[in-house]
């Protein structure tokens, strides 16, 4: 525990007045209708809103989760999620268009869009509440749960009286402010967070016990885990934090903010985009952002915590006060941060209080769009009034945020969540990627798939199943992942060629309307005679785009990290690379305009 001064007190309560001062000064506004409350009037330009993507997945468990990572599996343990990044650009260069042009309120819209019938109805409610409200208050609770730690570990408080007061701010500007409410937020507490950060990031890497960034490389129980790269030599590793990621996970599963095929809050941002440019423009920026350079300050303190805090035992004797069911690696981000000075130590903790608010603020908005416009608009009340729809959406945002308060109570470290999220997704991914270019995919192939992936997750948390099957004999453990996703995709493709097509009338109007192109959609087109010539095939250029991105990206990151390390010919290597493939980028990417 630390004793805030009171500067530090004053920079808190600054930021914590001023969000809650541009929530209410945008009230009026947001309140008009659900368009408005929702996705800002559709007016947004694509800086504000890649700005908002990033301070939206910059939230509070996210340090943690990194801190953990590289505690538990080293600096090349983060390829678990930097493998979604082809799954962002592809966004970019491929869906983010298509999304704008479908002029959907939220990406539940999408499947009365898409699919025709009942089934396509009964998707769009079931999924509304399924992510609006299960998923989505499970990613909450995470980001909760990161606020409780830091609180009990800096501040001594109890996790009743951290949900009290940040989540009781974020509260009050979400409801009132709306989606308007929430970007402009964004704004501020983006760069709030990220000053925070790298401020943190740099005094404590040169605390005299850390010794700098030669003292952690140095160190010979930590040298193991500076590498960017898993261990080629151990099967095990490159298997897990390589191979899978990058062969199968990032298109295969679905994870709030790296959809395949966009979705969730980053759909929401693409929806309020000015036009299809500035949609395309603020989710390529987000991924620069949030892959490139964001996580850099996070790995420096979690390698700097291995020198200070070498295991959880260390940890708990430090924090004896600390519950033995929130005990882990995570901890070890907070606990850092208890050695910061007065004045660095306010913005610090106004940074991770910017960056809570940021996230759940947008996981309220977005979640109660669902639960308005995909639930209760259609099956509660389909001649509700826009104001009527603006109080369901206040009211479902005060239950949101009860509901993953309650759930963040009883959970012990972030990485927990991010593993159930992810298997419950596995297998998921690839029909969000399809369905935009193949005309026979229908609402009962993902229904299909979200039942099985659902059913065989949870089957294999049991011991004897898993057992039976992982083991010496049998399959490594680290086939798990794969194994449900074969298992979903076989399951999914066999209900879509036995259950019937959408009717041609709805096929034929979300070809007209989207404008995909493709081969997939050739006899949808030759029934109603669309000229192919007219309309170019976006795809075999966006994925060019998206494989130079990546480069791009990748190539950024390393050189940032290689720097930081001192390594400064790897640097300038990675460096160039990155003009080089940045450069072919831009020149590519004038296909797509």
């Amino acid at each position: 525990m630390v004793e805030l001064s009171f500067i530090d007190s004053v920079i808190i309560i600054f930021f914590l007045l001023l969000v809650i001062v541009i929530g209410f000064a945008v009230s009026k506004t947001s309140s008009k209708n659900t368009s408005q409350y929702f996705l800002s009037g559709r007016t947004m330009p694509w800086w504000l809103l890649g700005i908002s993507m990033v301070a939206t997945t910059f939230s509070t468990d996210t340090p943690n989760l990194v801190t953990d990572i590289v505690r538990t599996n080293g600096v090349s343990g983060n390829w678990v999620w930097w493998v979604f990044l082809l799954t962002g650009l592809l966004t970019v260069f491929v869906y983010a268009k298509l999304w704008r042009r479908s002029e959907v309120s939220t990406d539940m819209e999408f499947y009365e869009l898409r699919y025709s019938g009942k089934a396509g109805k009964f998707l769009r409610g079931f999924r509304s509440v399924y992510l609006g409200i299960i998923f989505n208050v499970l990613a909450m609770s995470g980001v909760t749960l990161a606020a409780i730690k830091i609180g009990a570990i800096i501040l001594d408080i109890s996790a009743i009286e951290t949900i009290l007061c940040a989540g009781g701010v974020t509260l009050i500007f979400s409801a009132v402010g709306g989606f308007r409410g929430v970007v402009y937020t964004d704004f501020i507490l983006f760069f709030t967070a990220m000053s925070g950060s790298i401020g943190a990031a740099i005094y404590i890497v040169n605390l005299p016990d850390v010794g700098g960034i030669d003292g952690i490389i140095n160190n010979e129980s930590i040298n193991n885990k500076i590498s960017l790269f898993p261990d080629l030599t151990n099967k095990e590793t490159l298997w897990t934090l390589l191979i899978i990621p990058l062969a199968v996970q990032w298109w295969s599963s679905w994870y709030p903010g790296a959809e395949p095929g966009g979705g969730g809050y980053i759909a929401q941002r693409m929806l309020a985009a000015k036009n299809e440019n500035h949609a395309l423009g603020a989710t390529l920026f987000f991924n620069i952002m949030h892959y490139a350079l964001r996580p850099w300050p996070w790995i420096i303190v979690a390698l700097a915590s291995l020198v200070m805090f070498p295991d959880i035992e260390s940890i708990s004797q430090a924090f004896p006060n600390i519950e033995t069911n929130k005990l882990g690696h995570d901890l070890a981000y907070p606990a850092m941060l208890t050695f910061l000075p007065t004045g660095l130590l306010g913005l610090v903790l106004a940074s991770l209080v910017s960056a809570y608010m940021s996230t759940v603020s947008t996981h309220l908005n977005w979640g109660s769009s669902y639960v308005v416009n995909d639930f209760y608009k259609q099956l509660v009340n389909k001649k509700a009034s826009e104001k009527e729809l603006v109080k369901v959406g206040r009211f479902s945002v005060v239950i949101l945020m009860i509901i993953s308060s309650i759930i963040a109570l009883s959970l012990t470290n972030a990485y927990q969540l991010f593993d159930i999220i992810l298997m419950f997704g596995a297998g998921t991914g690839l029909i969000f990627i399809l369905r935009w270019f193949w005309w026979r995919i229908n609402a009962w192939s993902e229904i299909a798939a979200m039942m099985s992936s659902g059913i065989i997750s949870i089957a294999l948390t049991n011991e004897k199943i898993f057992s039976l099957i992982f083991n010496e004999y049998g399959l490594p453990i680290y086939m798990k992942f794969p194994l449900i996703v074969l298992i979903t995709t076989i399951i999914w493709l066999t209900v879509t060629f036995i259950t019937p097509a959408d009717d041609n009338q709805t096929l034929i109007n979300f070809y007209k309307k989207t404008k995909p192109g493709g081969p997939g959609w050739n006899i949808i087109k030759k029934l109603d005679n669309i000229d192919n010539e007219k309309e170019k095939w976006i795809v075999p250029s966006g994925i060019l785009c998206m494989v130079l991105g990546c480069l791009m990206i990748y190539s950024a990151l390393f050189s940032t990290g290689y720097f930081i390390y001192g390594l400064i010919f790897k640097g300038f290597v990675f460096l160039f690379s990155t003009i080089v493939f940045s450069i072919l980028l831009y020149l590519n990417s004038k296909k797509l305009f």
